[in-house]
């Protein structure tokens, strides 16, 4: 631990126990010291963890409340001070003249100039279907209050500068300043103790989009264009002024359009989620232009400025008279009042009589025109410095974020897509009673949708009535997709993710509601379908993904799927779910499939001369895909990056990305390096691909055969996992917009992926990130030494295996098998619990000496000192957490659901989710 950390750790622990004492009181205080103490002893081996637990048998709910706070709230301190930690370090190497890391734009650059053999034509090619995009999706831990954010910022900010402070020589001010800092840091923690760190209520969509879009306000909206324009000055710096300028990074989101399980999200959610992005980016160029004004006082006695900018400067309510010399800010007081009135035409946030001042903008193309305007002239009159600094962000950003912000995919299931074509062929006659479309066969299936997809008249009218409530729902999120479009531009929602795609038919039946709405449509001259939005197959169980490639030929078989496809620049989108493969199938098999089914439709594409653009459906875990970005990128098969790649992020992982300018800078550089690296370098490095895929598919399938085993399987698993973990009372406490489930059912498979996720990691077995592993292996190697040997070359060469195997090694070290045992006595039936717990550790133990065999490292988190030091440190305060929530389980399962104890469960699987950073 390096002294900084542990100082700044020091300091907050104890502003807060004083924070404590004063507003609760010296006897809570002393229970929260007396359980720290309590429960280093138990880390320490000192006390047996149980007696934790009796700890808070006799306590009542107040009390107990205070203590989950108390530690939710150290978790948070701790989160702080090591990301600041990090923060120092990384800037420590610079100042040493250290390599720059792989995960950085300087040091991918630097590797492809070493190549020798890339030309301008290769970055030219990778850069016209560049498309780097992180994708924000709603989390139910991670809906925190702007005011807890805020806090945060404010005591980042102050320990910020106590750094700088402590490295001055002693001085009174230097006392005296330091003194300062812990007082105004003592009254936000004193704040932030006094503010709930989530709400009461249930979070809504529109709360979960405010969170999303509260980190372009933080970081995003001036580092997205940043990494851009560093990125092509870079390239243009190592290959040539012949590198096209491309906006390499854009943004994404599905909050307010995935709908996928989720009855909340209607056509006003992506309505209010389409016009708050947009609000968000016309916000931040009106106060820039603001300050834009301010800044370029140039006047005409001692500078020049070009006709088309005097031309600017004298056009509608310009003409101000104070500024008659001040032509670059008379055109840009134009362009800021266009801009106001804009914002106001499309989010509806000014007068009328504001509005009517100036005309709004088109386009954004419009809007860049006038900048342009600004840019040459300043260029064009030796003014290149002030053209290059603030107007250049502006620039930056209309070229990245135009005026919608963000894409807003929208993503169902194909069942629902099923179940409203149904009752649509049925209201409109084409179906005959007691036919319905759903009974029809699949070929019966493709022949309505092509011959739907080729008609002039739509299947509903204006006075269509007595639809069901799931397909008006449905029918009006597509309605606005539309309008949105219309408004804002077809960046707004390109594309309509179909997840559980198993065939054909799935693909196609979209389609039909996208003509419905006027998105897509038939064009009888050309005979072909023309719209502006991608059809995204989703392939999330093992069969489908298996089944992947083959269903995409069969589609491009389809002659008016496959026009439409050239129409959208021959690129076929495909959505791969980590989710529900692992639930499906384990964490090896999952991995190994999503790897396979890459390699298959990659195959596919080249074959059918169709380009591909893969989208990671990754949650903040490793059991939903989760891990270093960079290293994830790496880890794909050759041929998958191609410059383009999207991976969904979401819940603590979004905070601790995105939550400040520096890891917004440094995680955005990771997304860029790797997809530049696995795009234009062989990353695979394998000499013998063919075998070591042989090995992992046998290794793979054992693995889940294992996995199968226990929850498939085993009768008791159901009961095991539902009893043992917090999964309904996740559903319960409302934790998020979202059911936990996509329909009433006891199947594992209907379960909701974030639930099944975050229940395994509050009970701290962490199952869906390393169980079958072990046994997968251990049956395929047995005590064959070479084919150990084998296993240890592929660790060594493979990044695929590695990154497997690390991931796992890291999930495995956030658990706790004696936390999981005390998890286990919550399950009714004894003989279950004893059988089901006993089989999980009996596999942790064997997975865990398969790693150590295969890596050589000693410990589960070698090569990653920070992250085990990290773990270490938090794991004593951390057990309070898991003791209160193990305790308040048991009372609230007993009949006590009072207010207190069901926020208190909701406050330990809060702090949990963030001491650990992971959730799901």
């Amino acid at each position: 631990m390096s002294e900084q950390v542990r100082d700044d750790i020091r300091l907050l622990g104890r502003i807060l126990g004083q924070v404590i004492a004063e507003q609760e009181g010296e006897d809570v205080y002393e229970l929260v010291e007396s359980t720290r103490r309590l429960a280093f002893g138990v880390a320490r081996g000192e006390e047996d963890a149980e007696a934790l637990l009796s700890a808070f048998r006799a306590v009542d709910e107040n009390k107990i409340n205070l203590v989950a706070r108390s530690f939710s709230h150290f978790a948070l301190m701790a989160n702080i001070a090591e990301d600041l930690d990090d923060e120092s370090a990384l800037a420590a190497r610079e100042d040493e003249g250290a390599p720059a890391p792989d995960a950085s734009l300087e040091a991918v650059l630097a590797k492809l100039q070493a190549a020798g053999d890339i030309s301008t034509s290769d970055i030219t090619r990778v850069l016209d279907t560049a498309q780097v995009s992180p994708v924000f999706t709603a989390h139910p831990t991670e809906t925190r209050r702007r005011t807890v954010f805020d806090v945060q910022a404010r005591i980042i900010a102050l320990l910020r500068e106590r750094h700088g402070i402590l490295a001055q020589p002693e001085t009174t001010r230097r006392k005296a300043r330091l003194a300062e800092i812990e007082r105004e840091a003592h009254l936000r923690m004193t704040i932030l103790w006094q503010t709930a760190l989530i709400r009461i209520a249930r979070p809504q969509i529109e709360d979960e989009a405010n969170v999303g879009l509260r980190y372009f306000k933080r970081s995003l909206l001036e580092q997205v264009p940043a990494i851009n324009r560093d990125t092509i000055a870079g390239l243009r710096e190592a290959f040539g002024s012949a590198v096209p300028n491309r906006q390499v990074v854009r943004t994404g989101s599905w909050i307010g359009g995935d709908h996928d399980g989720n009855p909340y999200v209607t056509g006003e959610t992506l309505r209010y989620a389409t016009r708050q992005a947009a609000d968000t980016v016309l916000e931040y160029y009106v106060d820039e232009l603001a300050l834009l004004e301010k800044e370029l006082s140039l006047s005409d006695r001692y500078s020049e400025s070009s006709a088309e900018l005097q031309e600017l400067a004298a056009r509608g309510n310009n003409d101000v008279p104070s500024r008659v010399d001040e032509p670059y800010r008379r055109a840009i007081h134009g362009v800021h009042g266009r801009m106001v009135a804009t914002r106001a035409a499309i989010a509806n946030t000014q007068s009328d009589t504001e509005q009517g001042e100036f005309a709004p903008y088109a386009s954004p193309s419009e809007f860049a025109a006038d900048l342009s305007v600004i840019d040459r002239s300043l260029r064009q009159f030796n003014d290149a410095i002030i053209a290059e600094d603030r107007l250049l962000r502006i620039r930056s950003a209309v070229d990245t974020f135009g005026f919608h912000l963000n894409a807003l995919d929208l993503r169902q299931n194909s069942e629902s897509f099923e179940f409203v074509l149904d009752e649509l062929f049925a209201a409109a006659g084409v179906t005959a009673a007691g036919a319905g479309y759903k009974d029809l066969d699949e070929n019966a299936k493709r022949e309505l949708l092509i011959a739907e997809l080729t008609s002039a008249r739509p299947l509903t009218f204006g006075w269509s009535k007595g639809f069901s409530e799931t397909t008006e729902r449905e029918l009006g999120i597509f309605r606005a997709a539309a309008e949105a479009i219309n408004d804002l531009g077809p960046e707004v929602v390109p594309h309509c993710i179909v997840s559980m795609t198993g065939t054909v038919s799935d693909i196609l039946e979209p389609m039909v509601l996208l003509k419905e709405v006027g998105i897509i449509s038939f064009d009888p001259a050309q005979q072909r379908l023309v719209g502006s939005v991608d059809i995204a197959p989703l392939f999330e169980t093992i069969e489908d993904l298996q089944a992947g490639a083959r269903i995409l030929e069969e589609l491009w078989e389809v002659d008016l799927y496959r026009h439409y496809l050239r129409g959208r620049n021959d690129t076929q989108e495909v959505v791969l779910g980590y989710s529900d493969s692992n639930k499906d199938g384990g964490y090896l098999l999952a991995n190994w499939a999503l790897y396979d089914a890459q390699i298959d439709i990659v195959d596919a594409c080249e074959r059918h001369g169709v380009a591909l653009r893969f989208s990671h459906g990754r949650g903040g875990v490793v059991g939903r895909g989760g891990g270093p970005t960079y290293d994830a990128i790496l880890a794909q098969p050759e041929g998958a990056v191609r410059g383009s790649v999207r991976i969904t992020e979401q819940g603590e992982v979004i905070s601790a990305r995105y939550g400040t300018a520096t890891s917004a800078r440094r995680h955005l550089e990771a997304f860029v390096a790797g997809t530049l690296e696995a795009s234009l370098l062989d990353t695979e490095r394998l000499k013998q691909p063919e075998r070591a895929y042989d090995i992992m598919r046998e290794v793979s399938s054992l693995a889940g055969e294992k996995y199968k085993q226990l929850v498939r399987d085993d009768e008791g698993f159901i009961d095991y996992f539902t009893q043992s973990t917090p999964l309904h009372e996740i559903g319960d406490l409302n934790l998020g917009s979202r059911p936990t489930a996509r329909k009433q059912t006891e199947s594992i498979s209907d379960l909701r992926a974030i639930p099944w996720v975050l229940s395994w990691s509050q009970s701290r077995v962490n199952l869906p990130g390393w169980f079958g592993v072990g046994s997968g292996i251990t049956q395929w190697a047995g005590e064959d030494d070479q084919r150990w040997d084998d296993l240890r070359t592929l660790y060594q060469a493979w990044p695929f295996f590695r990154s497997v195997l690390d991931n796992m090694a890291q999930v495995m070290g956030k658990a706790s098998m004696d936390l999981a045992k005390i998890y286990s006595t919550l399950v009714d039936d004894a003989e279950t619990s004893k059988r089901v717990f006993t089989t999980i550790v009996d596999e942790y133990e064997l997975t865990r000496e398969v790693f150590h065999r295969i890596t050589g490292h000693e410990s589960l988190m070698a090569g990653n000192e920070r992250l085990e030091r990290s773990v270490h440190r938090r794991y004593p305060y951390l057990l309070p957490l898991n003791a209160i929530q193990i305790e308040l389980l048991r009372r609230y399962r007993a009949g006590d659901d009072s207010f207190l104890v069901s926020k208190t469960i909701q406050v330990t699987m809060n702090g949990l989710a963030t001491g650990l950073r992971t959730s799901g």
